[in-house]
């Protein structure tokens, strides 16, 4: 079933719907014109045979269920305090009166972090297990994450094929890691049901996001004509999301694709594990030069992660933020 969206369309073409899948196997110029492709067409494609082992998948995944199967008194000593977004949340989503039906954990994927490592001492009877967890998980989507973006620039023809990759390689990077809980919603009519969202509509704002999530539906994108196509993932999948900073870094080639989840109709709970791919707080982003052809204008300011995330940040999940940069016809 496809959906109208409540979106602006972004060009009148009409694509044939269907996701694009994309199998890590397949040789590089290959896969790297396939990914260019998707990049554009959707901002999105299922990613399969990564390599990722999926005894480090299930064990982050168990600890996560672990940690949302524990009483609500307990879920709450780790609740988040502003202005910090890290640690547990509920139904709210950011500062700006946005809800949803879910419950979260958002960490830091920074092991460095004092944070990153006081915060498995709250959610977990096991620390060192929940926090071997993460850290594994973190490490090969992190890799995985930087070898897609390293592709990409050889698919692009970029000099410098590190360009994308040693903004999520950093060591202040601001990458995070979020598991979003959406526990099985009894509803008594369907009207009801299509109206209830689990997480609202949206773009992130990073470089990246590598998402998995188990066999329950809810995820849908917005293709470029405006229409919600539901995702179906199958749990050994990865779905890899373009992010504002990359459609900015690409001057607009790539789309930021904006997706939602629908809230969850079923008895099973949903579980999905976001790694959002971020550069540092005072990394400069802005379109590099050989992705802005002879005779095309420069569609995005020059500003810092820093900036982008606060302005991000500080609207509602809806909002088209990457418009607050692009550039005014002339003057970038």
């Amino acid at each position: 079933m496809v959906l109208p969206s409540s979106s602006p369309l972004r060009t009148k073409k009409t694509h044939a719907i269907g996701i694009p899948i994309i199998d890590l196997s397949l040789d590089t110029a290959t896969l790297s014109d396939r990914i260019i492709t998707a990049c554009q067409d959707y901002g999105f494609f299922k990613l399969v045979n990564h390599g990722v082992p999926t005894e480090i998948i299930s064990k982050m995944e168990q600890v996560a269920q672990g940690f949302f199967s524990k009483p609500a008194s307990e879920k709450l000593k780790a609740k988040s305090n502003p202005p910090s977004p890290f640690g547990y949340g509920c139904r709210s989503i950011g500062f700006n009166g946005d809800v949803g039906e879910l419950e979260y954990l958002l960490l830091q994927a920074n092991p460095r972090s004092v944070l990153h490592s006081d915060t498995f001492n709250v959610v977990s009877d096991h620390p060192t297990d929940f926090s071997c967890a993460v850290d594994d998980y973190i490490h090969v989507v992190k890799n995985l994450t930087s070898g897609l973006l390293e592709i990409l620039a050889l698919g692009l023809s970029l000099t410098d094929t590190n360009v994308f990759s040693r903004l999520v390689q950093d060591t202040d990077s601001d990458s995070c890691f979020r598991i979003n809980h959406y526990p099985g919603l009894k509803l008594k009519t369907e009207s009801n049901q299509i109206k209830r969202i689990g997480f609202g509509e949206h773009s992130d704002p990073q470089i990246f996001t590598i998402l998995r999530s188990n066999d329950v539906p809810g995820l849908q994108i917005c293709t470029v004509d405006g229409l919600w196509i539901p995702v179906n993932i199958e749990p050994t999948d990865f779905c890899v999301f373009v992010g504002d900073a990359l459609e900015v870094l690409t001057n607009g080639r790539f789309k930021s694709v904006r997706h939602r989840v629908m809230a969850n109709m079923s008895t099973k709970s949903r579980i999905s594990m976001m790694y959002f791919a971020a550069p540092a707080m005072n990394e400069w982003i802005f379109p590099i030069p050989q992705m802005i052809s002879p005779g095309d204008l420069r569609l995005y300011k020059s500003f810092t992660w820093n900036e982008y995330k606060k302005a991000a940040y500080s609207l509602r999940l809806g909002d088209q933020r990457i418009d607050l940069f692009k550039c005014h016809p002339g003057l970038c």
